[in-house]
């Protein structure tokens, strides 16, 4: 075989080595997954956090702000369904990286936990049948029959309530189906909870009634020891208010602008 041969058959070679290196180099270069971000969350809880009849997604304010700061974060945003009750313990011991779920902000909370910027106001309020015109405000729910939510700022309220017999249940639908059967007198909620259950046909047989009491703000929740993520949280908060994300989601979900 001549030189020339050889030297042709050479660099034929290295071209093919060259090119499928090439190939190789370019699979390497993939974009990294995202990374998952657990946010816990008691999903009976409209319009904050619920499960879609129909696709069976969850859905709400909650999980769409969520979704909103995961993307301004560069992290998908995994919606694990987790009783009110069962949400700090779950992010203490590491299953969650956040809790959103129209958590109050308190002092007690906040000693276990660190709270983002709030993001909602809310306050409690009043559900009784359509009937009643016994309960007019929490001073008329004294000696009561009371049905709550287990956890929530509403149960420890009621609490306070000289006489009262309150019930506590795992969601707030089992409060309002309380109240429909006849075993209790009232339900206290949270304000927004309460007007979306009316709004979605609660208030065939059952109203609201009194003045909202104690003006309460939710706030995303993150472990004592992650304060990157707490700034994270805050940081990507703050954009999506600036860029308007915010203001469409609220109005998507309570049919007016933020206050």
């Amino acid at each position: 075989m001549s030189k020339k041969w050889i030297a042709f058959a050479v660099l034929a070679l290295f071209v093919m080595t060259v090119g499928l290196a090439g190939c190789g180099g370019s699979q390497q270069a993939q974009p990294a997954a995202a990374k998952v971000l657990k946010v816990g969350a008691e999903a009976t809880f409209p319009p904050f956090e619920f499960q879609d009849e129909k696709s069976k997604d969850y859905v709400g304010f909650d999980v769409d702000l969520m979704k909103a700061l995961g993307k301004q974060m560069g992290m998908e945003v995994q919606v694990v369904n987790t009783a009110f009750d069962g949400l700090i313990p779950a992010l203490e011991s590491g299953q969650i990286d956040a809790i959103a779920s129209a958590m109050t902000i308190t002092e007690e909370r906040s000693k276990k936990v660190n709270f983002s910027k709030p993001y909602y106001k809310s306050g409690l309020s009043i559900v009784v049948k359509g009937d009643n015109s016994a309960v007019k405000s929490f001073k008329d729910l004294e000696g009561k029959r009371i049905a709550v939510q287990i956890g929530t700022t509403g149960a420890e309220e009621a609490k306070k309530i000289k006489d009262a017999k309150v019930r506590e249940f795992n969601s707030a639908s089992e409060a309002y189906l309380e109240l429909k059967a006849g075993g209790a007198d009232a339900v206290v909620n949270d304000l927004p909870v309460n007007e979306y259950y009316l709004a979605k046909g609660g208030s065939k047989d059952a109203k609201l009634v009194g003045e909202v009491l104690n003006s309460e703000e939710y706030g995303v929740a993150v472990t004592k020891k992650n304060t990157e993520l707490a700034g994270k949280i805050n940081k990507a908060m703050d954009e999506i208010k600036q860029n308007g994300e915010y203001a469409k989601i609220y109005e998507k979900w309570f049919g007016k602008k933020p206050q």
